[in-house]
């Protein structure tokens, strides 16, 4: 089994995944509205980007900047639609008012997923209490990854919660794959991947020119060569 590290990059459309996929990244995350954070893209750009690249790609569900679910009902709805147009992955997570998290809303949608892997993403940075958020979580279908910094503030803060995480795969709870990226630099990765951290995330990182500019397949490149280094 090759112990080659994961890079996801965040793509808006289909030249971006383009320039994503040249430059070496092994998923996408699609999502539009930066601005809100990343929402869920629509089913027109999906069909573009699954028709423009052959690598696994990760759908956000998120209908609104935050960590709310918001209109369930409708994020119900566009998952299925997604899922109708082929997708397979996808990318979740919601808090309650107190920062636990929202049960009724993950369970609606992963039923609607019916068993397609998906990531809980950052909303775990602002939970009351990561382990207990875990160990709720552990026994969704699909659920196979944590998009984390280790910290609401960005992965310079939350490097020691991240080597702690990375210290406990075998106890319950900790069976998904952490996935590190949220304030990620390059000058991060030594400590992570001594750690055993084989997943790592980029949206901003990819794009020296901001986010009005497509994705650098250059700035993707440096990367991998510094997680295969």
């Amino acid at each position: 089994m090759s112990n080659r590290a994961v890079l996801e990059v965040i793509a808006l459309d289909a030249e971006d995944a383009v320039a994503a996929q040249a430059g070496g990244a092994d998923r996408l995350e699609l999502v539009t509205d930066m601005a809100a954070d990343g929402l869920t893209p629509s089913r027109e750009t999906f069909a573009a980007v699954r028709s423009a690249v052959d690598i696994p790609l990760r759908v956000m569900l998120r209908a609104a900047d935050g960590f709310a679910a918001g209109d369930v009902d409708q994020l119900v709805d566009r998952a299925h639609e997604l899922r109708e147009a082929g997708a397979d992955e996808f990318v979740l997570g919601f808090l309650d008012e107190d920062g636990h998290p929202d049960l009724v809303a993950v369970e609606r949608l992963v039923t609607e997923l019916d068993g397609c892997r998906w990531t809980f993403h950052r909303a775990i940075d602002r939970a009351a209490d990561r382990d207990t958020l875990r160990k709720r979580l552990a026994d969704l279908p699909g659920l196979d990854t944590y998009l984390t910094a280790g910290s609401p503030s960005g992965v310079d803060d939350g490097i020691p919660t991240l080597l702690t995480e990375a210290s406990r795969t075998d106890e319950p709870g900790y069976e998904a794959q952490i996935l590190v990226g949220g304030g990620l630099g390059l000058h991060h990765l030594p400590r992570l991947r001594a750690a055993g951290v084989d997943a790592f995330h980029i949206g901003g990182a990819a794009r020296p020119a901001g986010w009005s500019a497509p994705v650098d397949a250059a700035a993707v490149r440096e990367w991998r060569e510094a997680l295969d280094a």
